[in-house]
């Protein structure tokens, strides 16, 4: 009985020693980020403009499809978005009347990083900080790899892809 009590403890110390030093490893790189998303969002109809801005983020002047998004964006500020089919909505009358249905007429990208922070005095405030600008090509393809300086803390991000002007053409979600 003393055998099997003593037996009993060392294992007990050997697995807390254990999963003790699993809890101390370094982080990996999934742990270190601060938003991984593999959908987003086009702008629906009811975003078009400012009427209904996102956080001071207005939506473009159209509503917007996307086919495929994905990204992340780690503590440090790098940001890295992939979008595919990012146009301009093929079953809106509005866009079907202008005839760019299914096409992305803007040749560049940018993203916005949208936080909810504090400022110096502790109130809360949004916070939204923007990357340059970016190829994209007619279908709507393109990719944004940069660095934003975020705010401490950044509660609750929401990352548009936006045109030049800073209006959004597709956020995270779904």
């Amino acid at each position: 009985m003393k055998r099997y009590l003593i037996v009993s403890l060392v294992s007990m110390l050997v697995l807390s020693v254990l999963f003790a030093l699993g809890s101390a490893s370094p982080a990996s790189a999934d742990e270190s980020k601060v938003l991984e998303f593999n959908t987003m969002s086009g702008v629906p109809r009811p975003y078009t403009g400012g009427t209904n801005a996102i956080r001071g983020v207005p939506g473009g002047g159209l509503p917007w499809v996307i086919e495929f998004g994905k990204g992340t964006l780690n503590p440090d500020g790098k940001l890295d978005i992939l979008v595919k089919g990012l146009v301009f909505d093929p079953s809106d009358q509005a866009v079907i009347d202008r005839g760019i249905g299914g096409i992305n007429t803007v040749p560049n990208f940018k993203a916005i990083v949208s936080c909810l922070s504090k400022d110096a005095n502790g109130n809360p405030i949004t916070v939204n900080v923007s990357t340059g600008l970016f190829p994209a090509d007619e279908a709507g393809n393109a990719r944004i790899k940069d660095f934003v300086s975020l705010p401490q803390p950044c509660i609750a991000p929401i990352i548009f892809v936006t045109s030049p002007g800073g209006a959004w053409f597709a956020s995270t979600g779904f």
